[in-house]
């Protein structure tokens, strides 16, 4: 995680000189256009890839190919971006359009085709330019509601196939159909110590600093008073004429002196650095109260790319006899400009609100590989697993891994093993390492080698050794045994599995392998019925479901179908 600044200043100069086709694409819908999420919002783990279009609450709108080219990728997943389907265009670029109901016309018949050869719900595949061409406007698929979507919308992103990076759409001029003249909005403005050594207001704390509006329509902070070391966050959002939602905003810049010395701006994003938003923002407070106040400084280095100016990590030092005034500019693509001025003063005096900062025996070094071990529990955080140092709570008692808690980020993979000499190799094939959420077991993929368990995680909490004997469930809403069901379209589902987790699931019509799709919000699983697969008369449908540790439940029953 280092900073190299000459690097993002060729970064900087090289998008710069990029020209983006701003009259190539169409809209991918025929509705007007609409957003639930823009580019760069923050979500968890994430910064958002591309755009939400709202689809009116409902899933069934045409969605269309925004330019000419060929479909190059397809994939089909219950979680993600749900149904998703990729064209490559021939001016450099490849748009995606995700949770989607069903694709139409020759790519649905090829995601069928995929499915069955395959025997899987779940497929991803990859195609050369003359396979599934389409040109500009042509229907490819309707919206839909799959994967991790929390409601009906058409995600759509567009990616630099030289970069696999994602654009931000408004540099295609998409900006013409989202009229903006709105400023951006900031609801809270916090100052943060950065060392045991700062004060701020009399806080080792960090410390929310009240606003107030001026004539001109800029804000005032209240007066920082303090010494040493100290950054500032803001809370803020975006909305433009149209939307009517809360989205992120574009670009911010702490300035000193008129110059910046910290910003940010969200024109391009690398799927690399998602993960970086933990530190961007104030990760602890977020867990806490769901706040994110996104960072103008860098308390330790890390290698965003997309931090356009960077002097001495947007930290400011407090010096004795100094008065300073500080200003947050925060920008929507637009150009509407939100301003905060903050004024800074030298003051010498003793904290009433002290750190919070708890030390224990487990002191983490970030830039370097640690290890913990307790009761046969052993814990191994590779260099830069985190992204600065931190006292960590660690504890085994009655055969649970007390690990912190989830107010501190993980930026990378770290291992949890557990040693077990004591259970039969048969209790050992059902075994596994769990998360404990709120007394809710959750299985996490674990690895067994002779007597040791071991997973990999990004995520601290508490952690136990459990067993999953029970089957998984499979129920059907209406019975449809022994019953002429001819004028039925479809037959469905509800499978579940309380510990382990669904693994794998299959269903068999006259012994043979059907399509169930799965849709795992409602864990409902639901095969279309194909003529050419029923008989006459009689029919037997078997549906296998089978959990993560390798318990599996069969349901089987037959029902009648008329062919004429």
């Amino acid at each position: 995680m280092k900073f190299i600044p000459i690097t993002l200043l060729f970064a900087l100069l090289s998008f710069a000189q990029k020209q983006f086709p701003k009259d190539e694409f169409r809209l991918p819908l025929d509705i007007p256009m609409q957003l639930s999420g823009n580019f760069g919002e923050l979500r968890p783990n994430h910064f958002h890839a591309g755009f939400d279009f709202k689809t009116n609450q409902r899933e069934g709108l045409n969605i269309y190919a925004v330019g000419d080219g060929y479909v190059s990728r397809i994939k089909i997943s219950t979680v993600g971006y749900g149904k998703a389907i990729y064209i490559t265009h021939p001016n450099g670029y490849t748009t995606v359009y995700g949770h989607l109901q069903k694709a139409v016309g020759k790519i649905q018949n090829k995601i069928i085709e995929l499915q069955y050869a395959e025997k899987a719900y779940e497929i991803e595949a990859f195609f050369k330019a003359n396979e599934l061409p389409v040109k500009k406007g042509d229907v490819i698929a309707i919206s839909g509601n799959t994967g991790g979507s929390e409601g009906p919308h058409l995600h759509f992103e567009i990616r630099e196939n030289k970069t696999e990076k994602t654009i931000n759409p408004l540099l295609f001029g998409f900006d013409k159909f989202l009229p903006d003249t709105k400023k951006p909005i900031v609801t809270g403005l916090v100052v943060f110590p950065i060392d045991e050594n700062s004060i701020v207001n009399q806080s080792q704390q960090p410390v929310n600093l009240n606003l107030s509006l001026q004539k001109d329509g800029t804000y005032m902070s209240e007066k920082v008073l303090g010494k040493g070391r100290i950054g500032f966050g803001i809370n803020a959002y975006d909305i433009d004429n149209v939307s009517f939602n809360n989205n992120g905003i574009y670009k911010a810049a702490l300035e000193s002196s008129g110059k910046s010395i910290f910003s940010y701006e969200l024109d391009e994003l690398s799927f690399d650095e998602a993960r970086f938003i933990n530190y961007f923002i104030d990760y602890n407070r977020y867990k806490k109260s769901h706040q994110r106040i996104q960072k103008l400084f860098m308390k330790n280095n890390y290698s965003w790319s997309n931090i356009k100016e960077n002097f001495e990590n947007g930290i400011i030092d407090i010096m004795p006899n100094s008065n300073q005034i500080k200003k947050i500019e925060i920008s929507d693509f637009n150009n509407n400009k939100t301003i905060i001025t903050i004024p800074i003063s030298y003051l010498d005096i003793k904290p009433t609100l002290i750190s919070d900062i708890k030390k224990t025996p487990y002191l983490v070094k970030y830039t370097r590989e640690n290890n913990f071990e307790k009761d046969n529990v052993i814990i191994d955080f590779p260099a830069a697993t985190f992204y600065e140092d931190f006292y960590l709570n660690f504890d085994v008692r009655n055969k649970i891994l007390y690990l912190h808690d989830d107010t501190v980020a993980a930026h990378s993979n770290f291992t949890i093993s557990f040693e077990d000499s004591i259970s039969s190799e048969e209790d050992k094939k059902k075994m596994f390492i769990a998360a404990i959420n709120k007394n809710k077991l959750n299985y996490i993929a674990t690895k067994l080698t002779a007597n040791t368990f071991s997973c990999k995680t990004k995520y601290l909490g508490q952690f136990t050794l459990a067993k999953d004997t029970t089957l998984p469930k499979i129920v059907i809403a209406k019975s449809i045994e022994g019953k002429w069901i001819t004028a039925q379209k479809s037959v469905s589902l509800t499978i579940s599995d309380d510990l382990s987790g669904i693994k794998t699931y299959n269903g068999y019509l006259n012994d043979k392998w059907v399509l169930f799709e799965y849709e795992s919000k409602l864990k409902r699983i639901t095969h279309i019925f194909n003529n050419e697969l029923l008989l006459e008369g009689a029919n037997k449908l078997k549906v296998v479901v089978t959990d993560n540790v390798g318990n599996s439940t069969i349901f089987e029953t037959q029902f009648n179908r008329s062919q004429k």
